[in-house]
């Protein structure tokens, strides 16, 4: 190694070795004759000084030549700093190397931007010069912080008894909801590879080969565009274990999680996390990943609005609708255009129109109270909880809208109302369960995957799903395909999403592992038996073979080192807040 020591574990224990460091020049301070130079490395900062009084002159005014960010070689006596002087920002405040040699390893023309943590400078161009942006400490920290959690999610599963097997990056097509990466073939022209979604086939396929215990750091690709909050190449935890059940998935994912906080970020995580089904953080929050850190939850007020004198309530109701009102606290001073702003968010999620509700001093300010008895105004306020000072905002319109619409309005509003702390310590986690099996495509005309096909149906649910492939098939059924109470509507997933902070950060599911399951998901999903013969049989066939009960779940490395870096951010255009994964991703991709 060219050089003995990194320059930020210097410390006073060093006092009186000879070092040799290599790093870049971070600043030069030319006090008369006494030059002065802060040294970095990925390690951290350490002052070398460049006294006539214990340096050669030669070197000394070869030092007050360098420029920032040239690659220097160092060698000289550590030694502690005179009284007055330390610094107690830096680790290696107490003490300072004084110089002997110099050595310029190259030098480095007049930068873009400063390596600094507080500059003003376009992401664009922060991205164009990534190499110099990965200087800065704020994103050194990241690939470590990155690092260190990688190599704790290893560690723990390791303890725990899984295998990390490397699965294949050229694969079949299969539909798992997103655009694929086509590969071309050189050896059979006009067939093409895709590079994978994920690795969930083969994940199922090592269950049935018996390996019981799976996970890998995974790569994965998805033609999709790039965003702040997405990739096209992005890195999941994945993980697959046969003979368990959703608790064993739930125990084994908190207590790696619990882990790596801790090791790799110092967290503490209290587990068990809080469970929520799908139809309960719907009803509640509007949203099926709930930010916990605030309250302002959705309340239906559908019965006390049935009969009322306001049409929109009143035949939304009537037509099978729903009315919900969000408390807003302490906002009933909004002006007439913050007002405005609201209603024109809303519409932009489907709304109609917004109602609204200001409790002022003994007044209610509001366009539609006037249609409302007394009676009835009281027992909204009463149910949403509403006091002097508050701001009501009601939404009617059918639940998955009035849904949409609410639980942006809440994310938008606890931000802006500082209802959630800033301070980055807050970490919330939730599971989600019990999600729709399938879901409506009216653009197909049919029900596709909520997830992908091969999550199993609750096993509760079998006689549902049988009926509900039946009613496809009866075209006098009474309930139109795509209903909320058609029976395939209603026929629950073994599926289950981790939520923390308001984001998914992982999702995964109890897996089908016979083959009369998978072949009536298919049949639900009116996948032709000669498509899915081409497509899957090599998995059916599996199934034949012994295949193990089986589940597991994919996390999102990314997104998860994003929150634990803090990496969260408002949309100055829309007041909705997101995730910078690009932050997080030493090379990410930008158009």
């Amino acid at each position: 190694m060219m050089k003995t020591h990194h320059c930020g574990e210097l410390r006073p224990s060093h006092i009186g070795q000879t070092v040799t460091l290599c790093g870049w020049v971070n600043r030069v301070r030319d006090h008369g004759g006494v030059v002065f130079i802060d040294l970095r490395d990925r390690s951290g900062i350490v002052q070398c000084v460049f006294d006539p009084q214990f340096c050669p002159a030669d070197v000394v005014s070869a030092a007050r030549e360098v420029g920032n960010e040239w690659v220097l070689k160092i060698t000289g006596e550590v030694v502690r700093r005179p009284p007055g002087t330390e610094n107690p920002k830096l680790p290696t405040g107490e003490i300072e190397v004084h110089a002997k040699s110099l050595e310029v390893l190259n030098d480095a023309k007049p930068l873009p931007f400063p390596i600094a943590d507080e500059i003003s400078v376009d992401e664009w161009v922060r991205l164009k010069y990534r190499y110099l942006d990965l200087r800065r400490k704020r994103m050194r920290d990241i690939l470590e912080l990155r690092h260190r959690f990688t190599k704790a999610v290893r560690d723990f599963m390791h303890e725990n008894g899984f295998w990390e097997v490397e699965t294949p990056i050229l694969w079949k097509h299969t539909p798992e909801g997103a655009r694929e990466f086509l590969v071309p073939s050189r050896l059979h022209p006009g067939r093409f590879f895709v590079l994978p979604q994920s690795p969930q086939i083969a994940k199922q396929l090592l269950m049935v080969a018996g390996v019981e215990r799976y996970f890998q750091i995974a790569r994965c690709l998805r033609d999709e565009d790039p965003r702040a909050d997405r990739q096209p190449e992005f890195t999941q935890i994945d993980i697959e274990m046969s003979f368990v059940t959703a608790e064993d998935i739930y125990d084994t994912v908190e207590r790696l999680l619990q882990y790596a906080f801790e090791k790799a970020a110092g967290i503490k995580v209290e587990v068990p996390f809080p469970r929520l089904t799908y139809a309960e953080v719907m009803e509640r929050y509007g949203s099926d990943k709930p930010d916990l850190r605030f309250g302002m939850e959705l309340v239906d007020i559908s019965d006390i609005v049935a009969n009322c004198q306001f049409r929109a309530f009143a035949e939304t109701v009537a037509r099978g609708g729903q009315v919900k009102a969000l408390r807003v606290p302490n906002m009933a001073s909004a002006s007439r255009k913050e007002l405005s702003d609201l209603t024109e968010f809303a519409k932009r999620f489907g709304a109609k129109g917004l109602a609204t509700f200001a409790l002022g001093d003994g007044e209610v300010r509001s366009q539609v109270a006037k249609f409302l008895t007394e009676g009835e105004l009281k027992a909204i306020f009463e149910r949403c909880g509403a006091q002097q000072g508050d701001l009501v905002l009601v939404v009617a319109d059918e639940p998955e809208i009035v849904a949409e619409v609410l639980g942006n309005l809440r994310l938008k509003l606890g931000r802006q109302l500082g209802l959630v702390s800033q301070d980055g310590k807050e970490f919330r986690f939730l599971w989600v369960t019990d999600f729709p099996l399938l879901k409506w495509d009216a653009d197909e005309n049919r029900y596709s995957p909520s997830h992908h096909p091969f999550t199993s149906p609750y096993p509760d649910d079998i006689p549902l799903l049988k009926e509900g492939i039946r009613a496809l098939n009866d075209p006098n059924y009474p309930i139109p395909k795509g209903h909320r109470d058609h029976p395939l509507s209603k026929v629950r997933a073994y599926a289950y999403d981790i939520v923390l902070n308001g984001y998914e950060i992982g999702g995964g599911s109890i897996r089908i592992h016979r083959r009369e399951i998978q072949e009536l998901v298919f049949q639900a999903i009116e996948l032709p038996p000669e498509e899915a013969k081409r497509k899957f049989d090599f998995l059916l066939e599996a199934f034949e073979y012994g295949a193990p009960p089986h589940g597991g779940i994919a996390l999102g490395l990314d997104r998860i080192i994003a929150l634990i870096a803090g990496c969260e951010a408002t949309s100055p255009e829309t007041g909705m807040p997101y995730l910078n994964i690009r932050e997080v991703i030493a090379f990410p991709k930008t158009s």
